[in-house]
Parts: C-alpha cells; sequence; structure tokens
C-alpha cells in the first residue's frame, strides 16, 4: 500500500521510547527529528500515556462549548505559560489552523486586510497560511490563495517597518525560522516589529509553532528578545504528538475577533496529553536541558565539523546543519548506515530537533552519526 500524498520511507516504525524508535524487526533509531519537534518529552512518555489512558477511559469527546475541567485546565496553563498579558486562549488542532485562526482574528480585530509577512518563512498548508509562506513550490498549484499579502527580507527591521502601515492587520514572524534553514531573528528584530506594529495600530503575530514549548531553551522563542506579541501560535509537540494547537491573544484581540470555531477544538483526550506535556516540560525544566545541548551539540559541531560544513546555526535544541553538498543525500545516508534520523530544512540544511530530554550521552551517540556521514 502506497500513501497519497507522503512519499513512504523505507523503515517502518513500530514503538517508540524516549529518544529512540524501533523497526518491526527491532531495529533502533536515534531520533533527531522527533517528527518536526512533535515529541518534546521523547515517545511515550509515561506521564503522557498515563494522562490519555486515563481521560479516553472518562470522557473521549465532548464539544467545546461545553466545559470539561481538563480543557479548562489546558486553557489556565497555556494562560499562565504564556509571555506577557496574554491570556486569551483558542484551541484547534493544528499549527497551520492556528495560524489560520490567528490571521483571521487580526483582520476582524483591526478592520483593516494586510498581512506583512517574510520570505523563507513557512506557516502551513491550508491555504490561508499558504499565503502567508514564501516557497513557491508549496503555492504555486493551489493559486489564487487569499490575497492582501506582502513579503520582506526576514531580519531587515527597515524594510519591515516601511511595509507596516495604517493599512495593516497583522505581521507574522518565526523568532527563528525553521523550514526557511534555520535561521534565528538577528538582535533588535523582533524589537522593531513590535515598534512598527505599535505605531501603525497593527498584531503582532509570533509563529511559535516549531520555537515554542521550550525548544530553543526558554518557553517560548521570543522571551529571548523580551518581545510580547498581540497573538502567539503553538502546536506541534504541546501534546507530545496528538493533534493540538492554540492560538494565544492578547485582550483587545479576544474581545473583537469574529465569529471563528472547529468541531473538534479542545478535545479532552489532547488536553490531558497537553497537560500532561505541559505540567513535565515545567518540573523538570527541560527548556533549560535543551539549552545546554544545544549548546554541547553546537560546540562540537563547530569543532569537529567546521570546516566540512558551511554554518552550524540555531537556538537550543532547534539546529541547523548547512552542508556544501545536498541535505537529503545525506539524511538517507545517516538513516540507512548510522541508525540515525534529522529531517531537511531546504535542500542545503540538516535540520536537529531532538526530543528536550536527551543527556550528553545521546547527544555524542549523534555526534557520532553526523561525524561519519559530514
Amino acid at each position: 500500500m502506497s500513501g497519497f500524498v507522503f512519499s513512504e520511507k523505507p523503515i517502518q516504525i513500530e514503538r517508540g521510547t524516549g529518544p529512540y524508535l524501533y523497526t518491526d524487526d527491532g531495529t533502533e533509531y536515534l531520533d533527531f527529528g522527533a517528527s518536526y519537534a512533535v515529541a518534546p518529552l521523547g515517545h511515550s512518555h509515561p506521564a503522557v500515556v498515563d494522562a490519555v489512558q486515563t481521560q479516553v477511559a472518562d470522557l473521549t469527546y465532548v464539544q467545546a462549548s461545553y466545559p470539561t475541567s481538563v480543557r479548562t485546565e489546558t486553557y489556565e496553563k497555556l494562560a499562565t505559560l504564556a509571555p506577557g498579558n496574554i491570556d486569551k486562549v483558542w484551541l484547534c488542532n493544528s499549527g497551520t489552523e492556528a495560524n489560520e485562526a490567528a490571521m483571521k482574528f487580526a483582520r476582524s480585530a483591526t478592520g483593516r486586510e494586510k498581512i506583512v509577512a517574510t520570505k523563507r518563512g513557512f506557516h502551513g498548508r491550508t491555504l490561508g497560511a499558504l499565503a502567508m509562506t514564501w516557497k513557491q513550490k508549496y503555492k504555486k498549484p493551489f493559486e489564487p490563495l487569499a490575497g492582501g499579502i506582502e513579503f520582506v527580507d526576514y531580519g531587515d527591521a527597515e524594510q519591515l517597518a516601511d511595509a507596516v502601515d495604517d493599512e495593516t492587520a497583522a505581521v507574522f514572524l518565526e523568532p527563528v525560522q525553521g523550514e526557511g534553514g534555520i535561521h534565528p531573528a538577528p538582535t533588535g528584530y523582533l524589537q522593531a516589529a513590535r515598534d512598527a506594529c505599535d505605531d501603525a495600530g497593527a498584531a503582532l503575530v509570533f509563529d511559535e509553532i516549531q520555537t515554542g514549548v521550550g525548544r530553543t531553551g526558554l518557553l517560548w522563542a521570543s522571551e529571548r528578545a523580551g518581545v510580547v506579541p498581540d497573538i502567539l501560535t503553538t502546536a506541534k509537540g504541546i501534546a507530545s504528538g496528538l493533534p493540538l494547537g492554540a492560538t494565544l491573544c492578547k485582550e483587545w484581540i479576544a474581545e473583537d475577533c469574529g465569529n471563528h470555531g472547529s468541531t473538534f477544538s479542545g478535545g479532552p483526550v489532547v488536553c490531558a496529553a497537553a497537560n500532561a506535556t505541559l505540567d513535565t516540560l515545567v518540573e523538570e525544566d527541560l527548556p533549560a536541558n535543551a539549552n545546554r545541548m544545544g549548546s554541547y551539540l553546537t560546540s562540537h559541531l563547530r569543532a569537529e565539523h567546521g570546516d566540512d560544513v558551511r554554518e552550524v546555526r540555531g537556538l537550543g535544541l532547534m539546529l541547523g546543519i548547512e552542508v556544501k553538498r545536498g541535505a537529503n543525500r545525506l539524511l538517507k545516508q545517516l538513516a540507512l548506515r548510522e541508525q540515525f534520523l534529522a529531517l531537511p530544512a531546504g535542500r542545503s540544511v540538516l535540520r536537529l530537533l531532538p526530543p528536550l530530554t536527551i543527556d550528553e550521552e545521546q547527544a555524542d551517540e549523534a555526534l557520532a552519526a553526523l561525524g561519519e556521514v559530514l
């Protein structure tokens, strides 16, 4: 049987524990992709497994217009953990849905249409989020897309300020560009975006779908810059692999967000997984571990392979290794020869997004595998 959309790899995964995945014949793979960062606690973490099993036996699903204690707990946790005075929470099923909601909320709250997004940016594959995504290969077959989008160079504060005017509803930024090649925002750039939005009365939206939940060494990557957006979107690792996204808003956005909804908003089972994930992240201080292990990997990669690659960059455990030859060929060698799984970020970047629980021994295992192909 072949997939309709996804091209399947010749590795059949049957189970996972911590940072390891296992095939049907028992072969062990060190997972430094975490399926695009959806496993911050590693695979099948006991706290998440227990929470999900308990919840599914009590209540599998009820629509979000009926309050449940488990969903209310998720709202409260996210409001508490969000930066600054962001305390309004809308739940959905994925990152692209969270960005679609953010786009709608910003347009409704401001009464404006224009969205400023960045070159190399990636915000999802549904039609609204796709319109804010830069790369043509994702967009071309599905045009026409939503209008009113203007793209600027990522990191150019002056160009951004020029683009944001009294017709702008929102600016969408990733604090670290993920799909675009692992590019952290330059110093001062996020603050410049905040200033431009304040001057124009536009909403500042930080897409923290990949960077959030401790990935970059703090709970939210934007905290490094000390900048609070009007809307923050998150997904991927928030529920340890169960489908959950969230759009977090300030009061002024929430009070005039328009008519929006979702059948599966905040299902009890996924909320139980999210609550266990967030509790474990905080209790075990996994963002700090991401910071330590990210620094460890980065320093060793630069020392041992600085002449073999163009650059090693990123924050925490969101790292990109820009290579001199095709990344996909190296990823195939890593998987089939070294039993090591990573991801691409464009044609020339190896992307590392391991579980935030990895230790020095597993980091050394990763460095050994990378050394064989770099």
